[in-house]
């Protein structure tokens, strides 16, 4: 195997044996083949639309299968085994849709002619026969941007699945990313061309951050700032995690009225600030207080877990018993659940000890999404332009296990008094609880939701800018953002593309960025590693 597409890849380079995360040898394997094989879906798709043909069910899987290989989020062999045979069909349909259309189908590149063996075992072997799904036969060079354009489009399909859960679909965002895939194929790009698809991925991948922002307000409303309790209460109990709000919805709805206790976890923490989610009594509050202590909280706690989304790093026993898994997200021990019925989560939540005993663990503030702060826009421009407020910091981004991540917790509390802290995603729980303090009555700490909801933060930033009459980079604002899986790097890569300068990444630079191309963002963009939090916040402030 050979991985390097996460933060935490072994000595910085790549997982070769088994992934820091956990995946094994054949899993990393069956990924790379599905990968291998949704380039020749890609082709056939991508050349479809230049007939008109374009076939939903083929975007959909894309985005599915896609998303299915993320970093933690599916370690179930089997699964994938499935994933590369429905994979086969969708493309021996596809391309006769696209021949029948008057379409080019006569390609012979290894990804459209591919079949697979008959058995799991044999497909492990082709899929270390054929490798990772990116081409070495270019520069290396060449080979770092495609993989940052793969890994960014991974992110894509994260978010594009999200919202077409909830109805919402943009063909030219999957139309994107089966010309990123396609492209892949190519062996005459330049680094030019290669840089282009780059940063377009960044374009798309603003526009599905819009589209799940769509699609999750439209669904559960405007996020509003709201009190969550990190403690529990007496009783039974189920708990959340993972990022899909569809899925709180349906759990919610069928634990009404049964004496059944619902808490978040990780990403699932701003739910509690959508309207149509709050709206019930028994989602009580948040579980867990840090993304590297899952594994105890995890066996601690005396109910089901139910698993939306990746979250969880080297699954181990002894939960696997207590843990529901859904749509791609699969490890083998844990029951997945297949549509929207939830009684065997119910019933498995009856039988468990639940809580004994009520803790009062304090709580935090949620809610503060792009219509929320907007609200008080025009309070942040006085508190500027008073000198009440000398600089606003987004603090955000993925959590992770790796030594080194203490430094968010440093950076947020050395932050001056009159800064505002911007925050969101998993990153959060290194300092999500600390009470800065306010501003004119506006806390210092807004968190401002998931990992997607870097939309949000990107329209208050263009919001201010127009305020100020000032370009982004010119406003009191300074990016630290944190990484650790691919729908971080598609984040990344928005940020690029808006050109923004100046951006603070760590814990560490990406394994997968040449020397070469590191240059060329420093050159054009002045991306730069964290230090420490005291020179980082003497730089930003000037």
């Amino acid at each position: 195997m050979f991985c390097n597409q996460c933060e935490q890849t072994a000595k910085g380079q790549g997982c070769t044996v088994k992934g820091v995360c956990g995946k094994s040898h054949e899993v990393a394997t069956l990924q790379d083949l599905l990968g291998h094989v949704v380039k020749g879906i890609a082709l056939f798709a991508h050349e479809g639309r230049r007939v008109g043909v374009v076939d939903e069910k083929v975007n959909r899987f894309t985005a599915e299968a896609l998303f299915s290989t993320l970093t933690n989020v599916n370690f179930d062999p089997d699964r994938f085994v499935e994933f590369i045979r429905e994979a086969v069909s969708l493309r021996e349909d596809l391309k006769e849709k696209v021949e029948a259309a008057g379409g080019k189908v006569d390609s012979s590149v290894p990804p459209v002619t591919f079949q697979p063996a008959p058995d799991k075992e044999g497909m492990i072997k082709q899929g270390e026969a054929i490798g990772q799904p990116w081409n070495k036969e270019v520069p290396g060079d060449n080979v770092s941007l495609q993989q940052a354009m793969y890994f960014g489009i991974k992110g894509i399909s994260a978010y594009a699945h999200h919202a077409g859960i909830l109805g919402q679909e943009d063909d030219s965002i999957y139309a994107y990313i089966h010309e990123g895939l396609a492209s892949l194929n190519n062996l005459d790009l330049s680094m030019e061309d290669w840089l282009g698809l780059v940063l377009k991925c960044g374009e798309v991948n603003l526009k599905a951050m819009e589209l799940l922002d769509t699609a999750n307000t439209g669904a559960f409303g405007n996020p509003v700032p709201t009190e969550v309790p990190l403690g529990y209460k007496k009783g039974k109990c189920i708990l959340v995690s993972g990022h899909d709000l569809y899925d709180l919805k349906k759990i919610m709805e069928q634990t009404k009225g049964k004496d059944i206790n619902v808490y978040t976890h990780g990403e699932m923490l701003p739910a509690h600030g959508y309207p149509e989610l709050n709206k019930y009594d028994h989602l009580y509050g948040n579980f867990g207080t840090a993304w590297q202590n899952q594994q105890k909280e995890f066996v601690d706690f005396p109910g089901p877990i139910v698993m939306t989304t990746n979250c969880l790093r080297e699954p181990k026993e002894p939960y696997f018993a207590n843990i529901y898994t859904r749509e791609m997200v699969g490890w083998p021990g844990a029951t997945h659940l297949v549509g929207d019925d939830y009684s065997e989560v119910i019933e498995k939540a009856l039988s468990m000890p639940g809580f004994t005993a009520d803790e009062d663990k304090g709580s935090v503030k949620v809610g503060f999404a792009h219509n929320a702060v907007l609200e008080v826009a025009d309070k942040v421009v006085e508190a500027v332009k008073g000198g009440d407020l000398r600089h606003i910091y987004l603090v955000a981004g993925c959590d992770g296990a790796k030594p080194g991540r203490n430094y968010y917790t440093e950076f947020v509390e050395k932050t001056p008094p009159d800064s505002l802290v911007l925050t969101l995603a998993c990153g959060k729980y290194r300092f999500y609880d600390q009470d800065l303090g306010d501003i004119g009555g506006i806390p210092r700490l807004l968190d401002m939701g998931q990992c997607n909801d870097a939309y949000s933060a990107i329209k208050v930033a263009s919001a201010l800018s127009e305020a100020f009459d000032l370009d982004l980079n010119d406003l009191p604002l300074s990016l630290i953002i944190s990484w650790y899986e691919q729908k971080a790097v598609a984040i990344l890569l928005t940020l690029l593309y808006l050109g923004l300068k100046d951006i603070r990444l760590g814990p560490t630079m990406p394994a997968f960025i040449s020397p070469n191309v590191l240059d060329v963002l420093v050159d054009k963009f002045n991306i730069m590693p964290i230090s420490t939090a005291e020179e980082d916040l003497t730089a930003t402030l000037g």
